[in-house]
């Protein structure tokens, strides 16, 4: 199996400046996502950035990097251009690993990639993890998957859906027996040609007002597979909590290395 791995990773992010080369112990965080990425197995990585700073450092540590326009709204539209300016073939197979995902298992990224290409007839796959505790369910941040019998997603949101409707009128603290929820890892594989459609999509009203960029690809009544993750997914970094977090824990595991 071939596929290439993409990471965008903008210095601008609005809640950690910076964020791509926040030191982790003597290594910027692009690297250990890049390091992650190297042992998946993918044919070709490509770091995707608009600074010209994490550009120099990333081929310094000896990455492939690509320089990307400023004005791109998410990383999927960061991908195509990148697909566009390396000339990636429609039917490549393309996982969108995220730049503050320094603890991503390499596993997931080969898992993702080997469900798209064993599903030929399907342009999207994603990941999903269970959830075991009544506060993820109803935390905004955690992205809860509904699936088909196929293993196809059904809805994403922020909210706790399904609601259960028994169990949350009677307890709103405990968790459904009838009804495991899963929440959703943001790991995407999809192939190449279907980046370019994706981007040429409108945002629409689901995707405005959960603000998440998959519903559009629902709404235009594509299937997106999701699979059950292998393994735990890690600790990504969105603020400067996380980033303390992910240092202990990064620092934990080089002490059992």
């Amino acid at each position: 199996m071939s596929f290439t791995v993409i990471i965008p990773a903008r210095f601008e992010s609005s809640r950690l400046l910076g964020k791509p080369l926040k030191d982790i112990h003597g290594k910027p965080m692009i690297q250990w996502t890049w390091l992650q990425a190297k042992k998946s197995g993918a044919e070709r990585i490509i770091i995707a950035t608009e600074s010209a700073e994490v550009k120099a450092i990333c081929e310094a540590f000896g990455a492939e990097v690509c320089l990307t326009a400023e004005h791109h709204q998410s990383g999927t539209e960061r991908i195509a251009e990148v697909i566009e300016l390396s000339g990636l073939p429609d039917d490549e197979i393309i996982v969108n690993v995220q730049g503050d995902e320094p603890m991503l298992p390499p596993d997931l990224i080969h898992q993702v990639a080997q469900g798209l290409e064993a599903h030929p007839h399907i342009q999207m796959a994603t990941l999903c993890e269970p959830i075991d505790d009544v506060e993820t369910v109803f935390d905004p941040h955690a992205v809860k998957v509904s699936r088909d019998a196929k293993n196809c997603a059904i809805n994403f949101s922020r909210a706790p859906l399904p609601w259960s409707r028994d169990t949350f009128l009677k307890n709103s603290q405990t968790l459904p027996e009838n009804w495991a929820y899963k929440r959703h890892i943001g790991l995407y594989a999809y192939r190449a040609g279907f980046v370019k459609q994706y981007v040429a999509w409108p945002a629409c009203d689901l995707e405005y007002v959960e603000k998440l960029e998959q519903l559009r690809v629902l709404w235009h009544g594509e299937k997106i597979l999701v699979l059950d993750a292998l393994c735990h997914a890690g600790v990504g970094v969105d603020t400067p909590e996380d980033l303390t977090r992910v240092r202990q824990l990064l620092l934990a595991s080089l002490g059992q290395i």
